[in-house]
């Protein structure tokens, strides 16, 4: 096997995306916006004796306090058939730790998608990045055996949206202040942290067969605005916010059921709900397990340590800050 740098997006995508339940934040076009927002990316990739890539790692320089910075690899590296390779892994995390020492980084902080068992190399783990816990459904399934399985409180509120006329449009970058408005009154309402506005701009800038802005609406006005991906054979719900007014009308209910059923008909296998958790977002939580779905379970973020002095002081100030 042998070390390979990824120069093209078709490359990459044809392997990240041909994994089961595809991860859209190791894609390219990820990696693009991320050369917006965060930092320098590297792609990197281990080829076995065939030509075939067997492994690859999509990774971001993050800056910190005082000239530091740390390494992120979010829901990577990826492995062929989702299994963890030592022999591929190896050689990428001696390539990601050489890196690590050229541009100073402290760390490497990645979500993997395998499990850690078979991992022979020390590594810490932190507090989820990405969520640990998510629900997928199955869009073999035909719609009637998707309503079957929500619960029957969500197959009312998407019906009762219909009925008081909520109807779905899919947006572009030039209503951005809509979406940024229902997003500030979601955070304000839940007690919850956004990105900041030239985080989402950037977004909403991505190709359109990659990400989609929607809109549900009622009588020419917003209720509420998701952004989700199209990558690989999953579609992701990754941001959504709502109004405070016309709750009552059920929107967000009726705007999932519409991306479900669109990601079914471009032929699709999975839809992912990204991210539940009764503790961290009790109401959201509730609100995605009433579409029904299969819970996955990930192993959580961790971290490989490179420079374990910097590294103890960043935990002490991580822990002073959180505490406040």
């Amino acid at each position: 096997m042998k070390l390979i740098r990824i120069e093209e997006k078709k490359q990459l995508d044809n392997f990240v995306g041909g994994q089961k339940h595809s991860q859209f934040l190791q894609s390219w076009e990820w990696g693009e916006f991320q050369k917006q927002v965060s930092g320098l990316v590297w792609r990197i990739g281990v080829e076995n004796d065939l030509g075939e890539i067997v492994a690859t790692a999509k990774i971001i320089k993050k800056s910190l306090p005082m000239g530091k910075s740390y390494f992120y690899c979010g829901r990577g590296p990826q492995f062929k058939s989702s299994n963890w390779d030592n022999e591929a892994g190896k050689i990428l995390f001696d390539e990601i730790k050489r890196l690590a020492a050229e541009e100073e980084a402290m760390f490497l902080r990645f979500d993997p998608t395998f499990s850690m068992t078979d991992i022979d190399f020390l590594t810490v783990k932190t507090l989820d990045i990405q969520p640990s816990k998510t629900l997928v459904l199955d869009l073999n399934k035909g719609e009637e055996d998707l309503l079957k399985d929500m619960h029957q409180k969500t197959r009312y509120n998407i019906k009762l949206a219909e009925k008081k006329g909520v109807k779905i449009v899919e947006a572009d970058a030039g209503r951005f202040e809509e979406f940024w408005n229902l997003m500030a009154q979601t955070g304000d309402r839940d007690e919850f942290s956004t990105h900041g506005r030239s985080y989402y701009q950037a977004m909403l800038n991505l190709p359109k067969d990659f990400l989609k802005l929607f809109f549900a609406e009622h009588k020419d006005k917003v209720l509420v605005g998701n952004i989700m991906v199209f990558f690989g054979d999953t579609v992701s719900y990754i941001h959504g916010g709502s109004a405070n007014e016309n709750r009552e009308l059920m929107a967000p209910h009726l705007l999932q059921w519409h991306t479900i059923k669109l990601a079914k008909q471009l032929g699709y296998r999975y839809y992912d709900l990204c991210g539940i958790s009764e503790e961290r977002w009790p109401g959201v939580t509730r609100f995605k397990e009433g579409f029904g779905g299969r819970e996955i379970n990930y192993p959580g973020t961790f971290d490989a340590v490179y420079d374990e002095g910097w590294y103890s002081i960043y935990k002490m100030v991580r822990k002073v800050r959180r505490s406040f």
